[in-house]
């Protein structure tokens, strides 16, 4: 069970952001980060969310933490499912768009043996679900790995509120089919 957020000032229930956050938001962005999406099956249709907020937690056994804004029309359908994070090539820009409300073309889907995942991504890690925490205005959920790959190619990042590349030194492609 996820607690309830608590209350905090520009928080998920409509109040103004003060200085004070939008500086806290502005210095975080400093920070580079990759861009990735969660997929997964809900109750009633396929989804996606694309978070800059992931990062591995444990080796043995192989957990993961995504970090899911409660405000994410998907949030809710997420809690207990198994789930797919797709870490995005640099050329991927427009499906990190489509899944952030900014529809593009229809992905093409890979269907997995836990959860459903994006073609031709540049890493994904398929999870079952661990464990949930109230992150403020976010859910943490950790999954644990049960299948992961990569291919070779730059990386698509987000710094300073904008998109960016971290290149890879060596190029190539592995098939993620």
């Amino acid at each position: 069970m996820i607690a309830k957020p608590r209350d905090h000032a520009g928080d998920v229930q409509g109040r103004a952001v003060s200085p004070r956050a939008s500086h806290f938001r502005g210095s975080l962005g400093r920070f580079a980060t990759g861009v990735a999406i969660v997929t997964f099956d809900g109750a009633t249709k396929r989804h996606g969310i694309t978070v800059n907020s992931f990062t591995s937690v444990s080796m043995e056994p192989p957990l993961v933490l995504v970090s899911i804004a409660r405000t994410a029309k998907a949030h809710d359908e997420l809690a207990g499912r198994p789930f797919t994070v797709n870490i995005l090539g640099a050329e991927q820009r427009q499906l990190a768009m489509h899944f952030a409300g900014h529809p593009g073309p229809e992905p093409l889907w890979v269907e997995g043996d836990t959860a459903p995942r994006l073609s031709n991504v540049l890493a994904y890690f398929t999870c079952k679900p661990w464990a949930a925490y109230d992150g403020g205005d976010h859910t943490l959920y950790i999954g644990e790995v049960a299948d992961f790959n990569y291919r070779n190619g730059d990386a698509l990042a987000f710094a300073n509120g904008a998109f960016t590349t971290i290149p890879e030194s060596q190029l190539g492609m592995e098939d993620l089919l």
